[in-house]
């Protein structure tokens, strides 16, 4: 019996098999670039530093490491507004050469410039992936998988996180050279190239074609991506609910939606400041707190650096991997509003093993919680809350809104570290950390309970 002859499955409703895994291997790729990039952006700092450029003022750093997020925010509105005009696919498939392009661009060069530019445009193109990413998996995955799938394909970026210093750490161990900060990138432009590979039997997005009136199409796509024995299933409706969808959008800014904006966006912001300002600063914050061992010189011990940023990211993953079996089952504004309080909880233990010269248990540890407690609780739920407080009418407008004020903290995050390194140490950026962290915490408690009752009236 051959499969056309065997039953016939609705997308829907059908159980996971193997081609669903392949799509959201594929299509996670932009939030593993956003990991790898946070990442080599956190260990090019000092290794520029010690080589060519120990004269660029903090200001100057701040706005260079920002750049990649600043591609980001102008990638996602950009990739956004003309996929939605001409389809999903050829910008599918031009992220990764962008990446690449850009990521061998900078193989070849030590210049600060070429740096400056390459990260905005490696940014541009992640902002583009987050844009379309997600949209491959949600609408192709069966409807009861759909969150979790989503929450994997986030929770890869921590996946990106972990290979790429892990592989900085070795290149350079071996090497011993920190002249070779510019050739970290040539591992992206590989990686960057697989997945424009792995693209290529993409087909576009069956709900693109759907919205667009091209349902017969729409549904010969998703007998592509899943086998001839599925049929399509609500998507073949989509077209109905456009002008609904499109009617809402100058509503998001009423009186009735600011609680919603404020609880949606300024979180995530806060966020930000855990994500990607520590995040991104971590092997120079851990040097600066004397968490690493004296090295006979500062090479070595930015390179011992990367190894102990390599088993804090290991606690980033695992903070996703609770985040998605366990945490996720909990109210998602206490889910967010104890993980705010938590993470800078473990600051404050960092904070106070530095003052008093504690034990490296007290402050290492409290590192480890902060990267626990933010990836399991308000990484995951700033992401996840939007969908969560908009009717369908408002939804994407508002998680529009969110997503670009997310975007902007994590931006200000980034640009305001180095002169706070420079203007007080890792005492200055920890207090400034706690602050916004339990700020988030707080204006979620406050706010969050007041907008869950009125989208449940």
């Amino acid at each position: 019996m051959t499969e056309n002859q065997g039953p016939k499955y609705n997308m829907d409703t059908m159980p996971i098999r193997w081609r669903h895994i392949r799509i959201l291997i594929i299509a996670s790729a932009g939030q593993f670039f956003g990991g790898a990039l946070a990442i080599l952006i956190g260990v090019i700092a000092p290794l520029i530093a010690i080589t060519h450029h120990p004269e660029l003022s903090s200001w100057l750093q701040g706005f260079i490491f920002s750049a990649g997020l600043i591609g980001i925010m102008a990638g996602s509105l950009f990739f956004g507004h003309f996929s939605d005009k001409y389809g999903y696919l050829f910008f599918f498939r031009l992220c990764p050469m962008l990446i690449a392009g850009a990521s061998l661009w900078i193989f070849f060069s030590h210049s600060i410039i070429i740096l400056t530019i390459c990260l905005l445009v490696i940014g541009f193109a992640i902002g583009g992936a987050y844009a379309l990413d997600p949209s491959y998996v949600s609408e192709i995955m069966p409807e009861k998988w759909r969150r979790t799938m989503l929450g994997i394909s986030k929770a890869s970026s921590g996946l990106g996180n972990i290979l790429m210093i892990l592989i900085a750490w070795s290149v350079l161990k071996t090497s011993s050279n920190p002249e070779l900060w510019n050739r970290l990138f040539l591992f992206l432009t590989i990686f960057a190239t697989a997945t424009f590979l792995a693209r290529l039997w993409f087909v576009e997005s069956p709900e693109w074609l759907a919205l667009h009136g091209k349902v017969q199409e729409a549904e010969k796509n998703i007998r592509h991506f899943l086998g001839e024995d599925v049929y399509i299933g609500k998507l073949a409706y989509k077209k109905a609910q456009i002008p609904l969808i499109q009617s809402s959008k100058k509503d998001i800014f009423t009186p009735g939606n600011i609680k919603r904006v404020i609880l949606s966006g300024i979180p995530w912001g806060c966020e930000g400041m855990g994500v990607y300002g520590i995040g991104i600063f971590t092997p120079i914050l851990l040097m600066t707190l004397g968490l690493i061992p004296n090295g006979t010189n500062l090479f070595e011990k930015t390179v011992e650096s990367f190894r102990f940023t390599f088993y804090i990211n290991l606690f980033v993953m695992l903070g996703f991997v609770l985040g998605l079996t366990v945490v996720r089952k909990f109210n998602i504004i206490r889910t967010q509003t104890t993980g705010f309080f938590i993470c800078s909880a473990g600051l404050i233990a960092t904070l106070l093993g530095y003052l008093y010269n504690g034990s490296l248990w007290l402050t290492l540890g409290g590192f480890l919680l902060f990267e626990l407690a933010l990836n399991a609780g308000p990484h995951l739920t700033t992401f996840e809350l939007p969908s969560r407080i908009y009717s369908i009418q408002e939804r994407a407008g508002g998680e529009g809104i969110a997503s670009a004020l997310g975007k902007l903290g994590a931006i200000i995050a980034t640009f305001i570290i180095p002169p706070l390194l420079k203007a007080g140490g890792g005492k200055l950026v920890l207090t400034v950390a706690i602050v916004i962290l339990l700020s988030g915490g707080v204006l979620t408690m406050l706010v969050g309970p007041k907008v869950m009752k009125e989208k449940r009236e």
